[in-house]
């Protein structure tokens, strides 16, 4: 009998540096994944943490990672050729069915670009498969951006607007939330258009009420919540928001179910 507990050994295949606090660790995996899920990544002594999949290739899983913690730190020790200890993959993840033939948008902020970013791969090599993707996605500033040489690949076939909150005089790219984007959508069909939000708290609570403004139901928007998920299972219930178990119940959501999530 398959014990989900025990983890195994995966190669660092590539670094990628995204900022002098985020990565990208390539790792071997071979298996089913799907964007959205998440694994528990561990470093014996050290401890586990859960880490989003941020991209899904043959052979292999990318995690971006955040260096603010005791196994984050030290998974930043390791580097190409070294191995951590993987388990996984947990959650449910985004469903591509869900937004093809949709006029998708997909809104992320910070690190919630990360989660996204296979569904976002998905539609930018796909395009034809959604009547039209738009991607918004903020960053802090332009020293804060992840993905740099993705999103110029991504311009290539989706529509996107890249922010920032504040730049440097002189910055010639868009500067503002996410959300001062959101009313100049426009839809050849409102009904047929579907939302993906994924980034802190905040910022998905006030880019729902835009979206809102819009006349988008509730069925229509998706979104991903970031919790403590420590055995991954539904067992510890670190992550239990009402009756739901985040690890197991999510991390993705419709946010008929998610409006309902209270800490």
């Amino acid at each position: 009998m398959k014990n989900e507990y025990i983890p195994k050994l995966s190669k660092i295949k590539e670094v990628i540096k995204h900022t002098d606090l985020e990565y990208t660790f390539r790792m071997e995996y071979d298996g089913e994944v799907k964007p959205g899920q998440f694994f528990e990544l561990s470093i014996p002594k050290y401890g586990e943490a859960p880490i989003s999949v941020s991209g899904i290739g043959d052979g292999l899983v990318d995690f971006t990672i955040r260096r603010v913690g005791t196994v984050t730190n030290e998974v930043f020790e390791n580097y190409v050729g070294d191995k951590l200890f993987i388990r996984g993959p947990y959650g449910n993840g985004f469903e591509l069915e869900n937004y093809k033939g949709k006029e998708l948008v997909i809104i992320g902020g910070g690190t919630g670009v990360s989660p996204m970013r296979g569904v976002i791969q998905y539609f930018s090599a796909h395009p034809e498969e959604a009547v039209s993707t738009t991607l918004i996605a903020g960053f802090k500033s332009p020293e804060d951006v992840l993905f740099k040489k993705d999103f110029e690949e991504w311009k290539k076939t989706l529509h996107v607007i890249q922010t920032v909150d504040t730049a440097p005089e002189g910055y010639e790219g868009s500067v503002g939330m996410v959300t001062k984007y959101i009313p100049y959508l426009r839809f050849k069909n409102p009904e047929n258009a579907v939302f993906i939000c994924v980034g802190p708290p905040v910022m998905i609570k006030f880019t729902i009420m835009e979206i809102k403004k819009l006349g988008i139901k509730d069925e229509q928007i998706w979104t991903s919540y970031e919790r403590k998920m420590c055995c991954g299972i539904g067992k510890c219930g670190h992550c239990r928001m009402n009756e739901k178990y985040v690890c197991l119940d999510g991390p993705v959501f419709n946010y008929t179910e998610a409006r309902e999530l209270i800490d």
